[in-house]
């Protein structure tokens, strides 16, 4: 069940950050929530499907992006790797692992973006997308990391409730 709602969930947020958050901009940076759903849904100590979820969103968003294919599919499964051994590591802090898993998954995902951009022949100025895109994305990013991780942090207690011993 864990799997399969992954789909209608990254679903809706692909529609909500395609049509919503993308409007709203700090520079040219936008928020990523598909990053930080995946980032919040690995750092549950519950969840074991958090690859499965990586896979579905990295697939849905790299379909809908005009980022070539694989520049978002390689970041959101680094930025899960990052995000699963924070879990192990700094397991007692999972807000602490959050802020840390956002910092780095954000500049993961814009250098395999640049990179992309650069194989498929667009020069971009590497110091101007850093301030301009990179930074701005970054606070928003962490801005709104909190926010999804206590909803995704709720949507986990509802999919793996805890059993009641008696």
């Amino acid at each position: 069940m864990a799997t399969l709602i992954a789909v209608p969930i990254f679903a809706l947020l692909i529609i909500f950050q395609s049509a919503i958050t993308s409007r709203i901009t700090l520079a040219y940076g936008v928020a990523d929530l598909i990053l930080l759903t995946i980032i919040a849904w690995g750092l549950n100590e519950k969840v074991e499907t958090a690859w499965h979820w990586t896979l579905i969103g990295g697939i849905m968003t790299s379909i809908v992006s005009a980022v070539p294919f694989g520049a978002l599919f390689i970041g959101y499964l680094l930025a899960t790797f990052i995000t699963l051994l924070l879990r192990k590591r700094v397991w007692k802090v999972p807000i602490l692992a959050m802020f840390v898993a956002t910092f780095i998954g954000t500049l993961i995902i814009h250098l395999f973006t640049v990179i992309s951009r650069w194989i498929s022949g667009v020069s971009i100025p590497i110091i101007d997308s850093f301030y301009y895109i990179t930074l701005p994305t970054l606070i928003l990013n962490l801005l709104l990391a909190i926010p999804i991780y206590v909803i995704i942090k709720d949507l986990a207690k509802w999919i793996y409730p805890e059993k009641i011993e008696t």
